[in-house]
């Protein structure tokens, strides 16, 4: 399952954090939240990194 989750991110979050069916949380455009393989991701996105917060599996 972790490498079905890394791969989805490495296609989707990673390559464009802004998209991919991505919304902001709380107003803050650089708080995303998405769904990506089969997980409910919430990240941050700053200038160099991206850093998830929350995973949570389904």
């Amino acid at each position: 399952m972790r490498s079905t989750f890394e791969a989805a991110m490495a296609r989707t979050v990673a390559r464009n954090p802004y998209g991919h069916g991505s919304t902001p949380v709380d107003a803050d455009r650089d708080q995303r939240e998405a769904t990506v393989a089969t997980a409910i991701v919430r990240y941050v996105i700053s200038g160099t990194v991206l850093t998830v917060v929350r995973f949570v599996s389904f």
